[in-house]
């Protein structure tokens, strides 16, 4: 099985601007220190749970630790 984005796939990241990311959104986020993609799992709050295609759970982070959202995977 593959992810979203695989390792080499070039991604067209556009920031969030005042909107916020959508369930299922891939998105650049900053979680312990390093910025990866990841899926938008679910929202409390202001709160975001992100995790990967394959059923992993990276945790919650905040909005200001979500820098912009996937809109194009080559």
């Amino acid at each position: 099985m593959t992810g979203k984005v695989n390792d080499g796939d070039q991604v067209t990241v556009v920031p969030l601007g005042e909107s916020d990311p959508a369930i299922g959104d891939i998105v650049l986020v900053r979680c312990r220190g390093r910025e990866y993609l990841h899926l938008v799992k679910a929202r409390q709050g202001e709160r975001f749970l992100i995790g990967n295609n394959r059923g992993g759970i990276n945790g919650w982070v905040g909005r200001r630790a979500i820098f912009g959202v996937a809109t194009n995977v080559e």
